[in-house]
Parts: C-alpha cells; sequence; structure tokens
C-alpha cells in the first residue's frame, strides 16, 4: 500500500509504484472519480485528439495529386 500527504495548497504527489503501475509522466492529466461509497478511483486521462485541432500550422499546403505522387513514389521505393 502507497501513502502520500495532502499539503496546504491541496497537493498530493503520487508515490512512484503508483506512476510506475499507471504509466504517469510529467503532464498527463488523471481523472478522479468519486463513489457513492467514498471509494475513489483515479485514471489517467487520454488526451481528446480534437482538442488538438489547430495545434500544428503547415506552411504550405499539399494538393491530393501531389499526395497521391508522393504515395506511388514511396510505394515503388523512390
Amino acid at each position: 500500500m502507497s501513502l502520500a500527504t495532502l499539503t496546504s495548497k491541496g497537493q498530493v504527489t503520487i508515490p512512484k509504484d503508483v506512476r510506475d503501475r499507471l504509466r504517469l509522466r510529467a503532464g498527463d492529466r488523471l481523472e478522479f472519480v468519486v463513489e457513492d461509497d467514498g471509494t475513489i478511483r483515479v485514471r489517467r486521462r487520454s488526451v481528446d485528439l480534437l482538442s488538438l485541432v489547430g495545434m500544428f500550422k503547415a506552411d504550405r499546403h499539399v494538393t491530393v495529386e501531389e499526395m497521391n505522387e508522393a504515395i506511388a513514389r514511396g510505394g515503388a521505393g523512390k
């Protein structure tokens, strides 16, 4: 069993064995679900792909024809 202490700011350091088991890394989002009986479930929250829309800007636009040509070149080993 792992123990953690709540700070005066409401922060908790998640014990290393728990971080390892959940494969947590810095910046990961966690979801806390409090059940009616007081049980708390914590799970790593996966990234919502829609939240990534617009994050990257393209320097140039590629036409469908250019994409098809690139695919054909790649498939031919060129």
